[in-house]
């Protein structure tokens, strides 16, 4: 666990990674990273909002990623910003507003026919959270879990303009650099991209997912679900 309180590795002995891809408004990658996990025989972990799976253009994505095996879990209903960028410690929810938002990811996830036992790994909007929303997330009986520090994963969302835009190219070399230069190179790893971003960016590192699994892959590496990696 990080000083928060979240998951955020599974075990650092096995040579196991868990893909994580995170949803909101976008999902222009859904068809082609399910279409590379199906031609790999990968399972990976959705975790989508609300707001996600409630989109009628989203639906057949997500039924497709369910039927095919996939972790599907919740990632708030709205997309909100649960604590302040600059003061971590400062709450921007109440407990009341942090339950509803959670409570109501959980319902449009009804609708897939995913229940709250089948999806108790929570991963916060934002990837951002402090020890209160660790604390309300256990109190829901859910696990607050987040990606494994080290790389450029997360940055697929960026595009070009942004102070902190980084290309597939530049992505893809932080996360080889690190299983290089890392004692443990990506061993329990949680490594986190997003299935879909912004049109503003037209690199989209989707399309370097299966150059990614093949080289990782022969170097010994195995993918695995969420609940699967952390078991």
């Amino acid at each position: 666990m990080d000083q928060y309180g979240a998951i955020v590795r599974g075990d650092v002995d096995k040579k196991q990674i868990a893909l994580v891809f995170t949803g909101d408004e976008f999902a222009d990658g859904g068809k082609i990273i399910a279409d590379v996990l199906k031609i790999n025989n990968v399972k990976a972990s959705f975790f989508l909002t609300g707001n996600f799976y409630k989109t009628p253009a989203f639906r057949s994505i997500t039924q497709r990623l369910k039927s095919e095996g996939h972790y599907l879990g919740a990632h708030s209903d709205r997309h909100l910003l649960y604590a302040d960028w600059n003061k971590r410690d400062s709450l921007l929810v109440t407990r009341n507003q942090f339950v509803k938002d959670v409570r109501k990811n959980y319902k449009r996830m009804k609708s897939y026919g995913i229940k709250r036992s089948d999806a108790a790994y929570f991963l916060p909007p934002y990837e951002w959270y402090n020890a209160s929303i660790s604390r309300w997330t256990a109190e829901m009986q859910l696990k607050l879990i987040n990606f494994s520090s080290g790389t450029r994963s997360a940055a697929d969302y960026t595009y070009p303009g942004m102070s902190n835009y980084r290309t597939s190219d530049e992505i893809y070399e932080s996360i080889m650099n690190y299983e290089k230069q890392s004692e443990h190179g990506l061993n329990g790893f949680i490594l986190l991209t997003h299935i879909g971003s912004d049109n503003r960016r037209s690199d989209k590192f989707y399309t370097r997912l299966d150059s990614l699994i093949k080289e990782l892959k022969s170097k010994g590496y195995a993918f695995q679900r969420i609940d699967d990696l952390l078991k």
